[in-house]
């Protein structure tokens, strides 16, 4: 194995390397924060007019950097693929359509599959969008518009293997990627409808309506009642609580297993109590349209583990428990 020459460094040492190169890739990035000047917003106009996809381009670390870029565009509403160069010229090419806007990596603006590319790339009409490190390359020449990655040194201590050179083209491929969001205005809803699987696809698209408990499976008794029917309530409906409502069946108050024992505690007759004696008034309540996630932040703000959704003559018409919500996978 070539350079399979261990040296068994001293962990002071190890920590030294680590902390260097996390340093030297973290002032790379920062400095790319001068560079989102007015070539950033003309690479951004033409991303944001085109009509086809985005089509990023690379070979080698720019080409995984590259893969990065079109996978963070696809996910937030802009449509890209990537392309490799040296497959290109054996077929690729038919990947590429008018309409289409070219995302080229290239540290040194030479290599030379993506300067094989420029022809054909002329020939459709596709704007091309650069990201270099040498403003007088090829690739930045032949470019609608080229973007600075450059930066002092790579943190291989050889000063060879492309690293705060890739973590530079990466941040700024984001930085694209972000703008061209906003730009765009991509909503977290949208983002929802790329991502259905797994926790975050729930948070986002799952709502109050999905997972509330309506009909007979909402626990509901009049403000009169006594507190042993409250009681059977909800023993009944196995949500720890009950709506409690006026004569026109408006909500009134919420009666939670806390509530019924503070109420032990005040009253020796608590049964036959009237709720309203016992009740917490002016419940938490939450919009039937609202996302679970948000249900999820009100009860923990409040520390509560039921919410009431109520419809517009404030008539409760389900509510929402976080057990619910844990099933759901969306805490």
């Amino acid at each position: 194995m070539i350079g399979n020459r261990r040296r068994h460094l001293p962990a002071e040492e190890i920590l030294a390397i680590g902390r260097r190169v996390v340093s030297i890739e973290g002032a790379a990035v920062q400095a790319l924060a001068a560079r989102v000047d007015e070539r950033f917003a003309r690479a951004l106009g033409i991303l944001a007019a085109c009509e086809g996809r985005v089509v990023c381009t690379g070979m080698g670390k720019s080409g995984l950097v590259a893969r990065k870029i079109a996978a963070t565009m696809a996910s937030t509403g802009t449509p890209a693929l990537y392309l490799d160069p040296a497959e290109a010229a054996h077929g690729d090419l038919g990947m590429l359509a008018r309409g289409d806007v070219v995302v080229a990596l290239s540290y040194s603006g030479e290599t030379q599959e993506l300067l094989d590319l420029l022809p054909s790339m002329k020939r459709f009409g596709l704007p091309l969008v650069a990201m270099v490190g040498n403003g007088q390359s090829t690739l930045a020449q032949q470019s609608d518009v080229w973007l600075d990655v450059g930066v002092a040194e790579e943190a291989c201590s050889l000063n060879l293997a492309p690293t705060a050179s890739t973590t530079a083209a990466l941040a700024m491929g984001d930085a694209l990627a972000v703008a061209l969001l906003e730009e765009r205005g991509f909503r977290p809803e949208d983002f929802a409808l790329l991502h259905p699987a797994g926790a975050l696809g729930r948070r986002l698209l799952l709502r109050v309506q999905d997972l509330m408990h309506t009909g007979d499976r909402l626990p509901v008794v009049a403000e009169t009642a006594s507190m042993q029917e409250a009681i059977l309530e909800i023993t009944g409906k196995r949500l720890g609580m009950t709506a409690v409502v006026d004569g026109g069946g408006r909500l009134t108050g919420i009666l939670t297993d806390g509530d019924l024992r503070r109420a032990m505690q005040r009253f020796n007759d608590v049964v036959h109590r009237p709720v309203a004696d016992c009740m917490t008034r002016n419940p938490k309540r939450i919009e039937r349209e609202a996302l679970a996630a948000r249900a999820v932040q009100v009860m923990e703000h409040h520390s509560i583990t039921s919410l009431l959704v109520v419809d517009g003559a404030e008539r409760p018409e389900g509510v929402i428990h976080l057990h619910d919500l844990l099933k759901a996978g969306v805490v």
